[in-house]
């Protein structure tokens, strides 16, 4: 939601990620705004009425861009900012089971979140499956959004379930993964271990006619110590001896496709993102790999809707070193570096120094930890808390307006 400011007048842009297990992003967007405008006002008023000048005309505006950085709620942030369709169909979840998933549409631009259908959040019960966990429910999405014409297609890769090199994805295109025998790999990473060759026969072949964007923000490498199976199979629920037998699953996987098209893009950054998806994005389809933030805050014309900002608030559950890897608040800093407005970021719990977010562009930094030291409450309150940080902020912005 969009609240024009008034002339002259003060515009707040609230630019946040969701915090996770707590609030979404568009929740958090509004709770900011008008806990904001609530004291902002009152304070300017008061200040300038101390100092006997006329308020008439003053006021505050703001602008809302919940966002993401292409894991869970890119779809959402694509929706509510950047005023794509949303399109819902059912596929195959990480585990096989049917479940419904949507993408975003806008033209012939697709927005596919592989966390709709592949994601940590769509295991049932919330059970890991690292060895098994499938890409098939993406590469389903992906399918149904060459079948509605996309020729843009945007794949965004955050919080995936599975370590199988894309493989389950590919299947769902069309390809067959055979073993020595010339049956079908059954799913998951695995599997790929007995793999012997592959079948791009059956490909859809409209994969080559896409122009394909990878919104990840990491650049691991397939394989390796800072491979996809070391650095994140533990998160999917991977002991030390699965991610033992995954990478040496996504070596097989990775040597058999390059023997089959003659790219071999397992080195390249990015490659791992995803438990490997990455490979088979930008070695098969040749996509061009960009940070998920960056990605979603063009698709949200950023630069168009922020030109006249006083200020940018944005936020995330965690505000820690992983932010500064090119989480959403960084982004958010970089793209306001150049309005230029002063950033204050909003998060959960901070664990930065005040240093480093200083030196990462932000002017301000504050947590719901500072008001409540106890995490759960903070999860539980965090609508209040939250509310009650951004009150803080409109009547410090106010009578700091209140003085010019």
């Amino acid at each position: 939601m969009t609240r024009p400011p008034a002339e002259p007048g003060f515009h707040l842009v609230v630019a946040p990620d969701k915090f996770k297990g707590s609030l979404s992003a568009p929740e958090v967007a509004r709770i900011v705004a008008e806990a904001f405008r609530e004291e902002f006002l009152g304070a300017l008023i008061a200040a300038r009425d101390a100092r006997h000048l006329d308020a008439t005309g003053l006021g505050v505006g703001s602008t809302e861009l919940p966002l993401a950085d292409g894991g869970e709620g890119t779809v959402e942030a694509a929706l509510r900012s950047a005023g794509f369709r949303a399109v819902a169909t059912r596929v195959p979840g990480p585990t096989g089971e049917t479940v419904e998933a949507t993408y975003a549409r806008d033209g012939d631009l697709a927005l596919i979140e592989m966390a709709q259908a592949s994601g940590l959040d769509r295991l049932p019960g919330g059970r890991r499956a690292p060895l098994t966990a499938t890409t098939r429910g993406t590469g389903a999405l992906l399918r149904s959004a060459l079948d509605f014409g996309a020729r843009q297609i945007v794949l965004a890769v955050g919080g995936s379930a599975s370590t199988d090199g894309g493989a389950g994805l590919l299947v769902a295109l069309g390809a067959r993964l055979l073993d020595a025998t010339g049956h079908d790999l059954p799913d998951g990473g695995a599997a790929l271990l007995d793999l012997d060759r592959i079948d791009l026969s059956g490909l859809d072949p409209r994969v080559h006619d896409v122009s394909w964007t990878l919104a990840a923000d990491v650049d691991n490498p397939l394989l390796g110590e800072r491979g996809a199976a070391a650095v994140f199979g533990p998160q999917k629920g991977a002991t030390a001896a699965d991610v033992e037998l995954l990478d040496r699953a996504l070596t097989r996987f990775a040597d058999v496709l390059a023997a089959t098209t003659g790219k071999d893009a397992r080195d390249r950054p990015g490659a791992g993102a995803a438990g490997g998806v990455g490979l088979v994005a930008l070695g098969l389809f040749g996509a061009r790999r960009r940070p998920g933030v960056e990605v979603v805050l063009e698709l949200a014309n950023w630069e168009h809707r922020t030109r006249t900002a006083s200020l940018v608030i944005t936020g995330e559950g965690s505000f820690d070193e992983q932010s500064l890897g090119g989480k959403t608040p960084v982004g958010v800093a970089t793209a306001a570096a150049r309005i230029p407005a002063p950033v204050v970021v909003l998060s959960g719990r901070r664990t930065l120094s005040e240093d480093r977010w200083r030196a990462a562009g932000f002017a301000d930094a504050r947590a719901l930890t500072d008001l409540e030291p106890d995490p759960q409450v903070c999860v539980r309150d965090a609508e209040r808390l939250l509310a009650e940080l951004a009150r803080d902020l409109g009547r410090e912005y106010g009578a700091r307006a209140g003085q010019t």
